[in-house]
């Protein structure tokens, strides 16, 4: 019984660290799965549609920490990191709503929780699309 929640609680804080680590990128993933999608259904085939799936997904990732570091106007510089924390945090918002179901939480604690998960999951994603664009423009200068 010891054993069963030491190892559920080992998998539950593994996934809350992935989903912190992977937050940032939910908007080049999403780029990456539209663009693929795309390019599959447009006859480019399953190798095709893979490499512009990854070529799609890396470009929004680049011009987005690029932008963020080049642009000194804070008013942009919010829009973009807005532009990268909104879908983390719907992902984190659904992540959260699913981990509060299984857990047996009642609806509106289900919902009270999403949304905390969802705020803080957005603002971590904020916060590290600014770091990388920090590192870069350090790299650069």
């Amino acid at each position: 019984m010891f054993l069963s929640a030491l190892l559920s609680v080992i998998g539950l804080g593994f996934l809350c660290w992935l989903l912190f680590s992977l937050a940032v990128y939910a908007l080049p993933f999403f780029v990456a799965v539209t663009l693929g999608y795309y390019a599959f259904e447009n006859g480019a085939g399953p190798i095709g549609a893979v490499a512009v799936a990854l070529f799609a997904g890396a470009i929004a990732l680049v011009l987005g920490q690029v932008a963020f570091a080049t642009f000194r106007s804070q008013t942009i510089r919010l829009a973009l990191g807005a532009l990268y924390a909104l879908p983390a945090g719907v992902a984190g918002f659904h992540a959260v709503k699913g981990l509060s179901e299984t857990g047996g939480a009642g609806e509106t604690w289900t919902l009270v929780f999403a949304s905390i998960g969802a705020v803080i999951v957005g603002a971590s994603a904020w916060i590290r699309i600014a770091s990388l664009a920090g590192q870069d423009a350090r790299q650069i200068d």
